[in-house]
């Protein structure tokens, strides 16, 4: 079985699963990592020469060869969950947590990273963040397990809350093999 992160980006995906990954034992595995691999390109590159429908179609061949493997952290990109085949197969291997945080607090986070291309291409980078948040936020909600918001608190109380609610849910069995021992 499976920890799966989700959310936008500057929610502490990243972050927040290399220090939940260590504590719970698992393997930590970033999904936009194993894209970049894949097509030897950058996500940059992979948009700018291709296009974002072909990196969508690596993000789903990786969620499809990583989900097939236990024991690990999988740290989504913030679009895994635009395509309902990604979410049925984080759902059905492993637990999947959404991260959340204010819109605020993802454009300080975040700043003017430009780790990867603009999502709607025309809107203001303030614009573009909400516009995008409000569009996947029912597609996070329907994809999650539970959800953790991340603003206004600090990565080591975001890690304690996530691994209560794994405790929480231990009893229900949604996430069966993960060892949770603090």
């Amino acid at each position: 079985m499976n920890l799966i992160l989700i959310g936008y980006r500057g929610t502490g995906k990243s972050t927040i699963g290399k220090m939940l990954a260590a504590q719970l034992k698992l393997k930590y595995v970033c999904l936009d990592d194993e894209i970049a691999e894949l097509a030897g390109k950058s996500i940059p590159e992979i948009v700018e020469k291709y296009s974002w429908d072909h990196f969508r179609d690596l993000e789903e061949q990786v969620v499809k060869v990583s989900t097939a493997r236990d024991g690990q952290l999988l740290d989504t990109g913030g679009g895994v969950i635009t395509r309902s085949s990604n979410i049925h197969r984080l759902r059905e291997n492993g637990t999947v947590c959404l991260l959340t945080a204010t819109v605020e607090e993802i454009l300080d986070r975040i700043g003017s990273d430009q780790g990867r291309p603009s999502l709607t291409g025309s809107k203001s980078f303030t614009d573009e963040v909400a516009e995008v948040l409000a569009e996947r936020e029912p597609l996070y909600r329907q994809a999650a397990h539970f959800v953790v918001d991340t603003s206004g608190v600090s990565p080591r109380e975001v890690v304690k809350k996530v691994v209560w609610r794994l405790r929480e849910l231990g009893s229900g069995g949604v996430h069966r093999n993960l060892a949770i021992d603090v």
